[in-house]
């Protein structure tokens, strides 16, 4: 009697844990098929294929994130400006999707002043052109100008851009691949995205008249009117005491170039 007792002391719990692992298997195999996650077979190719800078140009927090949006039909391959054209349609193939072609547009620098520009006062503080901006617009005379702290060379995650002797942002362009992030953190807003197919550009932001310009930067934009004159395809006119261009109608001739008297409108190197 005592030992048929003493067996099934043991045995109800070890039958009783077995049931229960057994309903949990079972539960937990179910749940594994209903709450599983179905990954796209594409997934790693179309993640594998983006550039994996996670710049945020596509408008997604980084590529992961951007790979996501491409498979469930929420973005469009051309999103990512900073894939070469050749990976944007092997992207475009996988997807069973076409991708517009687009000229290739890289950052261009509207200053060109740096240490030429003289200070109004002394600044010693964080060295960071958005710190800087936040104290009367920056030291330098011209309020327009670059304020040469290199803010967008750190934020550049190509390494396209790179400090100059004379204190301003120079920009490679073959390493330069339009993710806009120097365009958004400049706080003087003097970065543009403009075609490779065009070399001219202006090398000036500032909106002052002619004398007041000079009378701080001998490199800046006076509203002279002369490249208006000389384009033969109307293709620049001074707005608002600045020289624009239109680059819808510029040929890259360099008519304008030859004739400024401040050399602000320059050949991107």
């Amino acid at each position: 009697m005592t030992n048929t007792v003493f067996t099934m002391n043991i045995l109800v719990p070890i039958l009783t844990l077995g049931a229960l692992g057994l309903i949990f298997g079972i539960g937990l195999a179910v749940a594994s098929k209903r709450l599983s996650i179905q990954i796209d077979s594409r997934f790693e190719r179309v993640y594998g294929l983006l550039p994996g800078a996670n710049c945020g140009a596509c408008g997604s927090a980084g590529c992961f994130g951007f790979a996501q949006m491409l498979l469930s039909g929420k973005a469009e391959v051309s999103a990512c400006r900073v894939s070469e054209e050749g990976v944007r349609e092997q992207i475009a193939k996988l997807l069973g999707k076409s991708v517009e072609k687009k000229v290739r547009r890289v950052a261009v620098l509207h200053c060109n002043g740096g240490i030429k520009v003289k200070d109004r006062f002394l600044y010693r503080g964080i060295e960071d052109c958005i710190a800087a901006n936040l104290v009367l617009g920056g030291e330098k005379c011209c309020v327009y100008g670059c304020l040469g702290f290199g803010t967008c060379a750190k934020v550049c995650p190509f390494g396209a851009i790179k400090m100059s002797d004379e204190g301003i942002p120079q920009v490679d362009r073959d390493k330069c691949r339009a993710c806009n992030k120097c365009v958004l953190i400049c706080p003087k807003k003097l970065f543009t995205l403009i075609p490779i197919t065009h070399n001219i550009f202006v090398a000036c932001n500032s909106h002052d008249a002619g004398k007041d310009t000079k009378a701080v930067c001998p490199v800046g934009c006076i509203a002279c009117k002369l490249c208006e004159k000389a384009c033969p395809v109307d293709a620049i006119h001074v707005i608002d005491n600045l020289a624009v261009v239109d680059y819808n109608k510029c040929t890259s001739c360099g008519e304008c170039v030859k004739v400024c008297p401040m050399k602000t409108i320059r050949v991107r190197e």
